[in-house]
């Protein structure tokens, strides 16, 4: 099987562009990735375009990639649109890899863009409505909230002004991990605290403001336990991978040393299971597949980027990787553990609490920064030694878990 290497990324920053277009944003990311990899357009062979909202903002459905890689001078090439809720873009990169370990491309692009921020605030949390059965809203939403049974929120932890059922959702689940294992709303104000800590390094991260735990409780509620800085902002942002095989890597201009190897994704959907049964939860056994394939163990791995449209999502993820032992996510955050300089640094990126989430992006954007990591060109940021670095991307809800996870390891 042949080796598959990551040669180049590019990324916006994350954030309120409401001057920019799904093409402009797609452009300054494209154009950066095929100069990090020395790529030039007439090499690309074929292209993912993840996007999972411009259909509900814009009414542009069906040829999204198409118009906006043409805008750029990109035509004449198989165009895949791709649409898997939060993890669009990490799937992006999946077909990618797919298509070049198959042997029926030498170089792909895969690229994430996403437009979310708007003055319609209505329309904008809307957009969230349809990753969950629409058909079956009622009774989704009464099945997931009823995890947050056993655990009382206190008066006045509900915001009273609008905001995605989504992060009722998060509550739920993490009053299910309190119920189950102890943790506290301080353990999940200690992911954030870290998380909004990293990205003050991190130069194109939404917010760049360090905040303490203390800051972090103290914010207004949400959804008990959840306070504001703890949940991922509303953005927009690009992100993009060249995708090669050796053949490829020998035709492009880049520096063939600053190429990071695919070690292993996989695409894993959920399944039925009780809510407190999670040794069946889709990342759980997406880990274990992840793993076998890439030949190495939890322990192999220095340095992740997951899914934290909460804190609540951090410590989860944490735990079902394998990263952390079950039910201590929120305490090692506690400890240091995942903070830069501790044993296993998490989301180092700031993480979607603080670097953004552009969800048609946000799996390329974790990936542009483990593959900065591998690279040792973090900067302030960098952990120490980076061998192997592992993303976890998911989206949308069926039955109590994810609808969609996907796992990438990337390695020198």
């Amino acid at each position: 099987m042949d080796t598959v290497f990551i040669a180049g990324v590019g990324m916006t920053p994350f954030g309120r562009h409401l001057g920019q277009s799904v093409k402009d944003l797609t452009r300054q990311a494209v154009q950066a990735a095929l100069q990090d990899a020395g790529c030039e357009r007439a090499q690309l062979q074929s292209a993912f375009f993840a996007n999972a909202t411009q259909g509900h903002m814009e009414g542009q459905h069906m040829v999204r990639g198409q118009l906006a890689l043409r805008s750029m001078g990109i035509a004449g090439i198989p165009v895949v649109n791709v649409e898997n809720a939060c993890a669009s873009a990490s799937t992006a990169l999946h077909l990618a890899v797919q298509q070049v370990r198959s042997g029926a491309a030498d170089i792909v692009l895969a690229v994430g863009a996403e437009k979310m921020v708007s003055e319609d605030k209505a329309r904008m949390f809307a957009a969230f409505d349809g990753a969950w059965d629409v058909h079956d809203v009622q009774a989704s939403k009464a099945r997931l909230l009823a995890m947050g049974e056993g655990v009382t929120p206190p008066a006045g932890s509900q915001s009273p002004r609008p905001y995605s059922v989504f992060m009722d959702i998060y509550a739920a689940m993490g009053r299910l991990h309190m119920g189950l294992y102890g943790s506290t709303q301080a353990q999940f104000a200690a992911v954030a605290a870290k998380n909004h800590g990293h990205s003050v390094h991190n130069p194109l991260a939404q917010y760049r403001e360090a905040m303490s735990v203390e800051q972090v409780l103290a914010a207004p509620p949400i959804s008990y336990p959840i306070t504001l800085p703890m949940c991922s902002p509303v953005s927009d942002g690009a992100a993009a991978a060249i995708v090669c095989n050796a053949a490829g890597l020998k035709r492009l201009q880049g520096n063939a040393s600053r190429a990071v190897r695919v070690l292993g994704c996989v695409l894993q959907t959920g399944s039925d299971r009780a809510a407190d049964n999670l040794q069946n939860h889709l990342v759980r056994k997406a880990a274990h597949r992840l793993y076998a394939q890439a030949g190495v163990a939890p322990q192999d791995v220095n340095v992740a980027e997951v899914h934290d449209a909460t804190a609540i999502g951090e410590v989860l993820q944490s735990e079902l990787l394998g990263l952390v032992p079950e039910g201590q996510g929120g305490l090692a955050a506690e400890r240091g553990e995942t903070a830069l300089g501790g044993r296993i640094p998490i989301n180092p990126s700031g993480g979607l609490e603080s670097k953004g989430h552009p969800i048609g992006a946000t799996g390329l954007g974790q990936v542009f920064e483990l593959v900065t990591q591998l690279r040792g060109e973090a900067g302030s940021r960098q952990v120490p030694g980076v061998r192997i670095a592992l993303a976890e991307n998911g989206g949308g809800l069926a039955g109590v878990e994810e609808a969609v996870a996907c796992l990438t390891l990337l390695g020198r």
